[in-house]
């Protein structure tokens, strides 16, 4: 077993199938985010015969790659880069006078993330025609955080009431004077809809809004993708609502520990790893240091951080995907005599050079970065 992202992909199969069956690839753009929930694209687009070959050395990427696929429209690996590549293919073939559709996959969590939430303004204002598809499991991969994130649980939670609505009228409808009870109801949800409904957040950036829509229900993922790609008036939005690890309960019941999953060996190591070693000496030095303070962008589990999470939850702080953030989160900690501990790979580290140099550096703030993942991964890829 090669190993990879279980979870993510488990959450992803109808939404990858009813793509492949609305649009026409590889002439319509399907631009992964992060790219590793593409393993069922995969297969479908000529490379199953390779699959053994998953995240090894000459073998299929564990994400999208130009070099190993016409159908893989642009390469991934980093979260959040999927809206501005699409609105760049989208304004190329408006330039070229050309008619393909343009289609970004991004979770609910790398949706979060800065780059993303500047191609959603940038797309919103040019109204380049798009379609933006959101994955929306509550996950990254530890658990999606953020005011943004909070505002699309409400839309999870009007999904389930407009169902349950939905059920309460089928039965309502027999009763007398029912045509009344309706309007009058639909005049009352029309008033307060703009109060009590999150999703007019993408309307006012400039898209259409269509959702949300049960995403392991491939007949109404066909009928919604299809509504998206004959809508050509201004860029579209898609919302779905997916399960990490659909179909494999261990997975459902902890997607964080199957996101990835590591390859057989037939090998057994019980030693701790380096991340744990890392989160245990933090864990002691806070005991110490009621001062220090850790920051992750994302990735407490792989960090190891929720053992410092456990007993300090106050003093670990999960910002999201938003490296440049974190850094200059830091530094401003570091300005009140705070010593800040920011947790980070190294290969997402490199978004938040600037911020290293302009607001660390230069200003000689003593803020500490503790650096995972600094050699060769292996298994993923040059992106890591």
């Amino acid at each position: 077993m090669t190993g990879g992202h279980l979870a993510s992909n488990l959450g992803a199969v109808e939404i990858t199938l009813a793509l492949h069956r609305v649009f026409d690839t590889p002439r319509d753009k399907i631009i992964w985010d992060v790219g590793h929930q593409a393993y069922t694209h995969k297969l479908l687009t000529g490379r199953r015969d390779r699959f053994n070959t998953l995240r090894q050395y000459e073998g299929l990427s564990g994400f999208t790659s130009r070099e190993e696929s016409e159908y893989d429209a642009f390469g991934a690996g980093h979260a959040s880069t999927s809206v501005s590549a699409a609105l760049g293919m989208a304004v190329a073939r408006d330039l070229s006078g050309d008619d393909y559709r343009v289609i970004a996959v991004i979770g609910d969590g790398a949706i979060t993330g800065g780059m993303a939430l500047e191609a959603l303004n940038q797309a919103g204002h040019l109204g380049s025609n798009i379609t933006v598809i959101l994955n929306d499991n509550g996950m990254s991969i530890a658990p999606t955080v953020g005011a943004l994130s909070n505002l699309m649980g409400r839309v999870r939670f009007d999904h389930r009431f407009h169902e349950a609505k939905e059920k309460s009228w089928r039965i309502l409808r027999h009763l007398p004077f029912s045509n009344k009870l309706k309007s009058a109801s639909e005049q009352v949800e029309s008033g307060v809809k703009g109060l009590v409904m999150p999703t007019t957040l993408w309307e006012e950036l400039g898209f259409t809004y269509m959702g949300p829509v049960d995403g392991h229900d491939i007949r109404r993922l066909e009928e919604a993708f299809a509504q998206a790609r004959d809508f050509r008036k201004k860029p579209a939005l898609v919302h779905v609502l997916t399960t990490k690890g659909k179909g494999y309960q261990p997975a459902e019941g902890d997607a964080v520990y199957f996101h990835g999953v590591a390859g057989r060996n037939g090998i057994v190591c019980n030693t701790p790893s380096y991340s744990e070693m890392f989160a245990r000496t933090i864990l002691d030095v806070a005991r110490e240091d009621p001062r220090l303070v850790v920051i992750t962008p994302a990735m407490p589990e792989g960090n190891c951080l929720h053992i410092v999470q456990a007993e300090f939850p106050e003093r670990v702080f999960d910002v999201g995907i938003c490296e440049q953030h974190a850094v200059t989160f830091a530094a401003g900690l570091a300005t009140q005599n705070y010593t800040p501990v920011v947790a980070i790979y190294s290969t997402f580290l490199q978004r938040a050079f600037d911020q290293i140099i302009h607001d660390v550096c230069l200003q000689d703030l003593p803020v500490v970065f503790a650096i995972d993942r600094g050699g060769i991964v292996g298994d993923d890829g040059k992106t890591h």
